[in-house]
């Protein structure tokens, strides 16, 4: 039987320091993915992946159950990221994450794509993190969380602590943007 969110927190709570690492084994692979998302940095993931647990465990205690577990986590993780990226923005840290993701294959893992294909996708995939990271903080870190960690609306204003009807703006404003920006590479 898996052990709830809930109850590891309040062991936690109680200074159990196992069950924290057992929220840490739960999460790491989706707070590196946000991170990586975020700041598009392999090189930070793991660093900012402590802090951000560095930071919960410290504030364990203040946590009150108003929300899930994991978005108090999320909101951490974002903050850090975020500040992350105004104290320390070099000239151009985004990688290609087709490079870093083995571009040349097909998304089933499978048969290398032809010279041509990894091309466009190399191409494609530098215009669009290129386009996300010239989006405003606040809208960069809204789209992640909907588009590449799948959060639904609701838990995005938990995580960012903003109203839905922001949320939904953010959104719509970020995708606007990306449109502009991608231009030629979308589908018409």
């Amino acid at each position: 039987m898996a052990v709830t969110d809930e109850v590891l927190v309040a062991k936690c709570q109680e200074g159990e320091r196992t069950a924290f690492e057992l929220l840490v084994q739960k999460y790491q692979r989706r707070i590196f993915q946000l991170i990586y998302r975020l700041t598009q940095d392999s090189d930070m993931v793991e660093p900012l992946a402590q802090e951000v647990f560095f930071k919960a465990f410290r504030a364990i205690k203040s946590f009150k159950g108003n929300s899930q577990f994991y978005t108090w986590l999320y909101r951490i993780a974002v903050n850090t990221c975020l500040s992350h990226l105004k104290r320390d923005s070099p000239e151009d840290p985004w990688e290609n994450p087709a490079e870093a993701a083995g571009a040349n294959q097909h998304s089933d893992g499978l048969q290398p794509d032809d010279p041509e294909t990894t091309l466009l996708r190399k191409e494609f995939f530098k215009q669009l993190f290129g386009s996300l990271r010239r989006l405003p903080d606040d809208l960069r870190a809204t789209l992640v969380l909907r588009e590449f960690m799948g959060l639904n609306y609701e838990e995005i204003a938990e995580v960012m602590q903003i109203p839905l009807g922001t949320v939904r703006s953010r959104i719509f404003r970020a995708r606007a943007q990306l449109r502009e920006t991608m231009g030629s590479y979308l589908c018409n």
